[in-house]
């Protein structure tokens, strides 16, 4: 038995093997990038949410003739900002996402001077419109935060797989590449001040 006559049949049996250990790589990437996309557009849809409330929130306050001006305008801004700085889920790099999230984290810290000058005025604080909107935007920060731990946990599973051997050599090939994770903002490790 001559083993030669053999050969081009293992070849073509070892490149058969290699397309379709390709075409499955292939295929499960495209399922974690999917997913990656997903989990952003629900980062997105929660921040639209905030985004969203913000107006009914200012036209509330407006009501109140000697509320701060300035500090009204500071949060429509801060939202127009916001709103402004969008990442197509292709570009989820480091870069973009932390520009995203100075944005958000500036419309955050907007929000939050507005709720802290809201304490000068108990009319405005027992308003039931108020009342309802500032339970509106405090269950919409915590969806952005699980969807956010979502995403992030997503983008991980999705790295991971790409770096894995020998899947990081055909994510190179068929052009995947990692994506950035949220981070946590610039000073968010100490404990803000409370004075009274």
């Amino acid at each position: 038995m001559d083993i030669r006559k053999f050969l081009p049949l293992i070849f073509l049996g070892a490149l058969l093997l290699l397309g379709f250990s390709m075409c499955g790589t292939f295929n499960t990437t495209v399922v974690k990038d999917e997913n990656v996309k997903k989990a952003w557009s629900q980062v997105e849809n929660q921040y639209q949410r905030r985004a969203d409330l913000i107006p009914n929130l200012v036209n509330t306050v407006k009501g109140y003739a000697d509320f701060e001006q300035e500090t009204l305008r500071s949060v429509v801004e801060a939202r127009a900002n916001a709103t402004s700085v969008n990442i197509k889920a292709d570009e989820l790099t480091p870069e973009n996402i932390q520009r995203f999230e100075a944005a958000q984290t500036a419309l955050s810290g907007a929000l939050s001077r507005l709720l802290v000058t809201v304490e000068r005025y108990p009319d405005l604080k027992a308003n039931e419109n108020f009342l309802d909107l500032q339970k509106q935007l405090e269950g919409t920060e915590n969806r952005i935060s699980v969807e956010r731990k979502k995403f992030n946990e997503t983008v991980q599973d999705y790295n991971q797989y790409i770096r894995k051997f020998p899947t990081s050599l055909y994510a190179g090939i068929f052009g995947f590449s990692p994506r950035g994770y949220f981070q946590a903002s610039a000073g968010a490790e100490k404990a803000p001040e409370v004075k009274f």
